[in-house]
């Protein structure tokens, strides 16, 4: 039980401060996408930082429910951050659910549980071998590095997907990475921690996909980055869980059959809630949406940018 509270508590805190950090992000330079100074020109704004706190504490609490549970088992839990994030979305903008809402909350709801009663996750495999653990870390960091290749050639909107995918697949190799780290500290110590690579490895995905995340909602609204974030997630960390901690799940063919379906099941919950008219749209619709005017912004919803450039020439386009 103190799995479940602790998963769900820290999805309710990320998915609060992904709204707080989207409704941020979106007012930052078009320039800054992709370079650390987003992050840095990020943390002059209180709402970034009152969202990065949620976050901060989701991170902290997903830890703690990592230390006590399979990865396998707090990923489909960790998804339903989008129910939260819904839910401040709706106070932003107004929205009642309605009846695409409503299917979007029972589907993912319905896919977290059959995932779990099919699978039954339960650890106590043994870990697989050093190369194993590469084989399947290089996979996940050459999927990430393929993701960003292809963003950087797509329109904004399509980018913002790509990055967001690339960043939901860091923190699924991130969670998979803590619980190794905690398990090598309930069993080694400190000192054996601190020697092993893997509690950098994972301040490095976490450092990057905040890198990630924050370009892909200054990109565009967060129906376009935060589905994918939130499928992505689970997937890779289950994947991982699977691939290099020992984590089992059922294989009998009814219970891959209904593992199957969970995980369709909350990647289309996932997508139909995102695309809910509650989650924000543009700067514009979210400005309007809380009363604001939104003079400083321009028709396809995006801030205005000066038509020339410092040097008089064009401005940046991006």
């Amino acid at each position: 039980m103190a799995v479940f509270l602790l998963a769900l508590s820290a999805a309710c805190c990320l998915g609060l401060g992904f709204v707080l950090q989207q409704h941020a992000a979106q007012r930052a330079p078009r320039a800054d996408l992709l370079h650390w100074r987003l992050l840095l020109d990020l943390m002059r704004m209180p709402q970034w930082l009152l969202g990065t706190g949620f976050m901060v504490s989701g991170l902290i609490l997903s830890a703690l429910a990592l230390n006590q549970g399979e990865v396998s088992l707090v990923e489909p839990l960790l998804a339903t951050n989008l129910l939260f994030a819904m839910a401040l979305s709706r106070v932003l903008t107004r929205q009642t659910l309605g009846r695409s809402g409503w299917i979007g909350v029972l589907l993912l709801g319905l896919g977290v549980t059959a995932f779990i009663v099919a699978g039954r996750p339960t650890g106590g495999g043994a870990p697989a071998g050093e190369l194993r653990h590469w084989l399947v870390v290089g996979t996940v960091v050459g999927l990430v590095l393929l993701l960003v290749s292809l963003a950087r050639r797509l329109p904004l909107f399509e980018e913002a997907t790509l990055l967001a995918l690339a960043a939901g697949l860091l923190y699924g190799l991130q969670d998979a990475l803590t619980r190794t780290t905690s398990q090598r500290l309930d069993h080694q110590g400190l000192t054996a921690v601190l020697q092993s690579w893997q509690p950098y490895a994972v301040v490095v995905a976490g450092v990057v996909g905040l890198l990630l995340v924050q370009s892909a909602f200054e990109a565009a609204p967060l129906r376009m980055s935060l589905p994918a974030l939130t499928a992505a997630q689970p997937l890779a960390g289950i994947a991982c869980a699977v691939g290099f901690l020992g984590d089992r799940l059922r294989v009998t063919p009814g219970a891959l059959a209904w593992q199957s379906a969970g995980l369709v099941a909350i990647v289309i919950g996932v997508i139909v809630i995102g695309r809910h008219p509650a989650m924000p749209g543009t700067v514009r619709d979210t400005l309007e949406s809380i009363g604001a005017a939104p003079e400083d912004v321009s028709e396809d919803g995006t801030e205005d940018q000066p038509e020339d450039g410092p040097d008089g020439g064009p401005g940046n386009p991006r």
